[in-house]
């Protein structure tokens, strides 16, 4: 058999100023994912829905922008990606998103006999009186791929997937970010800290910066030096996240809100931080935990799912019960003490999160699904 060709599909539409390089900005795991899979000798086609149709090729993928023109209702776009796909010849389409599963149904009418691999995206199962429906709809996949395959245990306590559905453990994406000096870095941020502690994330309920700031305050008697650096977009708790700085001594002088930033920048503030702090209560995946990683820093992040696949269940850095505001403090201080070497970081990113790995795993799981519908259809 030849090189495999899978079709990576995107249901959801970007907006209609944008052309394919600003998809590709704004959107960076749709052509990173893609470009990793085919790195690793998968032949690679992308269909993205959009208000206006194109056709690129970069790094080896070819990428066409289907325009849904007279396809509003979710069946209409499953046929149309179908006979798109109809002309391409594909070996197992790969369709990103779990919530596009009328779409996949009627895709997969009329390619009963390519193998179709769901990929979440944070996504939940829909409410109990429709999962009949979706179970049925569900039913078309040959596989399933999460973060963490603990992120597939809703849908299966709900009777969404089958008892043989292959589940597949593959990271949502990955970082082009590399460690660097971290001195420079620091001259170059203005940071510092001893040690130099780094949130990037909304401030927001689910990111649960209250939280953090309680525990970084709790290990400041520990850790005169801190100073924690705080980068965000959005920002709902923010007259919450003030008063509570104001209000206690210790996080005087110590807590610097950044605000947005660019992302350019990003890779610079995470050369120069010692630890990346997050307190989420939930996360599909978290690329800012990847981007840290990439960069060698130190993790002290939230005891779920996606975080515990990207640091081995805590052997590369630190995890702690979400809204423990102490036990995210005893996470500081050991973090803080315990030097853990940014080329272990390093390393242990190359092996497990690389967009190199995310490609293979890719690669493996297209292979799968392809055997076993070999094996069912002899």
């Amino acid at each position: 058999m030849g090189s495999v060709h899978v079709a990576q599909i995107n249901f959801v539409v970007p907006p209609l100023e944008w052309g394919p390089d600003e998809v590709f900005h704004h959107w960076p795991s749709l052509p990173n994912v893609a470009e990793a899979v085919c790195a690793s000798g998968t032949r690679v086609s992308v269909i993205q829905l959009a208000l206006r149709s194109e056709r690129v090729e970069r790094h080896g993928v070819d990428y066409r922008f289907a325009s849904i023109d007279g396809a509003k209702r979710p069946v209409d776009r499953g046929h149309l990606v179908a006979r798109l796909l109809e002309a391409l010849d594909v070996d197992v389409i790969h369709v990103n998103g779990l919530g596009f599963a009328e779409e996949t149904f009627a895709l997969a009418g009329h390619l009963p006999q390519v193998p179709i691999v769901l990929q979440d995206h944070a996504n939940r199962p829909p409410r109990w009186w429709r999962r009949p429906l979706w179970r049925r709809w569900y039913g078309v996949a040959s596989g399933v791929a999460f973060t963490a395959l603990e992120q597939a245990r809703p849908f299966i306590e709900a009777g969404l997937f089958g008892t043989s559905t292959p589940l597949f453990a593959i990271p949502e994406s990955s970082s082009h970010f590399t460690p660097g000096s971290q001195a420079q870095a620091r001259l170059a941020t203005g940071l510092y800290g001893d040690p130099c502690v780094l949130w990037v994330g909304h401030l927001n309920r689910n990111k649960d910066p209250l939280t953090m700031l309680e525990g970084i305050a709790q290990a400041v008697p520990h850790l005169p030096e801190l100073h924690l650096w705080c980068a965000f977009g959005s920002a709902p708790l923010m007259e919450d996240v003030r008063r509570c700085i104001d209000a206690d001594a210790r996080l005087a002088g110590r807590v610097h809100l950044m605000g947005k930033v660019a992302h350019a920048l990003v890779e610079s503030l995470m050369r120069a931080a010692d630890l990346y702090i997050s307190a989420s209560h939930v996360e599909g995946s978290g690329y800012a935990l990847l981007e840290a990683m990439a960069c060698g820093v130190r993790p002290v992040v939230t005891d779920i799912p996606s975080f515990r696949a990207f640091t081995a269940n805590g052997t590369v850095g630190h995890l702690w019960p979400r809204g423990d505001a102490s036990a995210l403090a005893a996470a500081l201080i050991r973090a803080g003490t315990n030097d853990l070497p940014r080329d272990r970081v390093r390393a242990h990113f190359d092996a497990s999160l690389s967009f190199d790995t995310v490609g293979r795993l890719w690669t493996r799981a297209y292979a799968q699904v392809i055997q076993q519908r070999w094996r069912r259809a002899s």
